[in-house]
């Protein structure tokens, strides 16, 4: 696997609370088979960059279908033939905390 994306999508036009169209957008990425991890403020997935926009993309093409307006941030980090960085990133630095 090589791309670890942060991202995060919902609609702006419904409403305050977006939890329904955000658990259908995880529940997309669940069915995906990618590694990813719900947060607070988005989700990081990992994978090959084209199963990662593929997913990406059926995550817009979903919520178009009913939103008028979607917001979106991606924000991506490229490494040829690294793997299982999903949780390594998050160990390395826990290791070297004081």
């Amino acid at each position: 696997m090589s791309v670890l994306i942060d991202f995060a999508i919902f609609p702006v036009d419904k409403g305050t609370s977006v939890s329904p169209y955000v658990a259908r957008v995880v529940a997309i990425i669940k069915q995906s088979g990618l590694d990813y991890s719900l947060g607070a403020m988005g989700t990081n997935i990992e994978g090959e960059w084209p199963s990662v926009m593929a997913v990406v993309n059926r995550c817009f093409e979903a919520l178009q279908a009913d939103c008028d307006r979607i917001y979106v941030t991606i924000k991506a980090d490229y490494r040829k033939a690294a793997q299982n960085r999903l949780q390594g990133k998050i160990q390395s630095v826990e290791a070297k905390l004081l």
